[in-house]
């Protein structure tokens, strides 16, 4: 089960100090916490005062107003731990540090949304919040959509604390475990799990019908539906479609009516899950959208769409591995029974988690050791150029420097030029282009085909 530490203590926000939120004609102050540990001043600033522009940070840079440790700091100045980072006023009242794009006054919650905030939490800690959402909650506002978690999520916040994140989402009507990231430093860690592949998402369905393959791997590309406003995705197996795979496997069945099903996203694509069913012929029950009338069983069977995230296994920053379980919504859990299914039997076992893949870590290391090496590099000749001052002409980037009192000859070969006229052709050739020894160009009928699909053999 999960492997969360206890929270010890309220963590003060990354913006605790003076101004926040104060006169405006005051000069602020703020500490440098562990989440922001080696973050690039304006990357900051993005983080916890959105509402300064970057031309802001740069103008404040410039002119020596933003201060590390009381010393002058540029706008690429990574920070460390414990430092105190001196803001000029901006001409009002900031809101909290944490706020992000949407740092917008928002309405106080009422006590009724305090309530069912905190009853949906599973675990939580100094992290992460892993809370159970229930079906019919949409994960984030839109268009009428009034009611969502990201507007639930300042009940999370206390005493300074950054407003909390969502790193993920589950669709309106899909039930189950969704996590919710405490700090800007712990979003983006799991948010570069989630985007590498390495957490695990488990979830429970009942489908329509048995599937042939009881342990198989759906691979469709999805896409966009026309006309729908990108509402509903359908299966596109042209240039267009995006690689999707699901593997599910069948926990039981009920005669040649239903089956109750676990499914593992592999790729995040919307309504992955939905699409994949329905295409195999096999929707899940309850999902109209895609199912149509066959999506919907007859007797008592709830026709609310019967998905569910059941369970999420996922790396902590901390060095732990979180694995949180989510409780059935009550209209599952009856419909499980009802189709004589028992609850305890569905959780299959998983294999051993893979967090770091050491030969993709291996690649990540060498590409970030090649960038920074050419950073030094433009660095140096950057010092160079500037120490040759404005007494001679600066020589072309690029281009090495030839010998002086020397001609420039033909390319050298074993020390010897390789002509032996000017402009180093080579004496007693052709000056056309060289064609011996080399294949021609296959006809443009001949050529491989640029489609996934393999030519026809002959």
């Amino acid at each position: 089960m999960t492997s969360f530490k206890s929270s010890h203590g309220a963590r003060k926000d990354a913006g605790s100090g003076s101004g926040i939120g104060g006169p405006s004609d005051a000069v602020r102050q703020f500490t440098v916490k562990a989440d922001d540990n080696d973050v690039r001043l304006d990357r900051w600033f993005k983080r916890h005062l959105p509402q300064v522009s970057f031309a802001m940070v740069s103008r404040w840079a410039r002119t020596g107003q933003i201060r590390v440790d009381g010393k002058r700091a540029d706008v690429d100045t990574r920070l460390t731990t414990g430092q105190v980072l001196r803001v000029p006023p901006a001409g009002g009242p900031l809101p909290l540090a944490g706020g992000g794009k949407g740092a917008r006054v928002r309405k106080p919650l009422t006590e009724e949304q305090i309530h069912l905030a905190q009853d949906i939490v599973l675990e939580q800690d100094r992290a992460a919040i892993i809370i159970n959402k229930p079906p019919g909650l949409a994960t984030q506002g839109g268009s009428g959509t009034h009611e969502h978690v990201d507007g639930l999520l300042d009940a999370y916040a206390h005493d300074g604390d950054p407003r909390p994140r969502l790193v993920h989402r589950l669709d309106k009507d899909t039930s189950g475990v969704l996590l919710v990231a405490r700090t800007p430093g712990s979003a983006a860690f799991f948010s570069k799990r989630f985007s590498g592949r390495t957490a695990r998402k488990i979830y429970w369905a009942l489908v329509m019908g048995i599937p042939e393959i009881s342990d198989g791997m759906i691979e469709l590309p999805l896409a966009k539906q026309p006309g729908t406003g990108g509402e509903k995705m359908m299966v596109d197996e042209s240039e267009h479609g995006l690689p999707s795979r699901t593997r599910y496997r069948v926990i039981d069945r009920a005669g040649n009516r239903a089956a109750w099903v676990e499914l593992q996203p592999f790729t995040g694509r919307t309504h992955q899950l939905r699409v994949h069913m329905a295409a195999i012929g096999h929707p899940i029950v309850g999902d109209g959208k895609y199912g149509g009338q066959a999506a919907f069983l007859t007797g008592t069977i709830s026709r609310k769409l019967h998905l569910h995230a059941r369970r999420l296994r996922i790396e902590h920053p901390e060095g732990d591995l979180i694995d949180v379980t989510a409780p059935l919504p009550e209209h599952f859990a009856k419909s499980l029974e009802q189709l004589g299914f028992t609850e305890s039997e569905g959780d299959l076992p998983l294999e051993a988690p893979v967090l770091v893949d050491p030969k993709e870590t291996q690649k990540r290391a060498a590409k970030a050791h090649a960038k920074q090496y050419r950073k030094e590099r433009r660095g140096e000749r950057r010092k160079r150029a500037d120490s040759e001052g404005t007494g001679g002409a600066r020589k072309p980037t690029g281009q090495r420097a030839k010998p002086a009192g020397k001609p420039a000859a033909g390319k050298l070969t074993g020390g010897k030029p390789a002509g032996g006229r000017p402009g180093g052709k080579p004496a007693g050739k052709p000056a056309g282009p060289k064609t011996a020894g080399k294949p021609r160009p296959a006809p443009a009928a001949a050529r491989r085909p640029t489609s996934n699909r393999s030519a026809p053999k002959r």
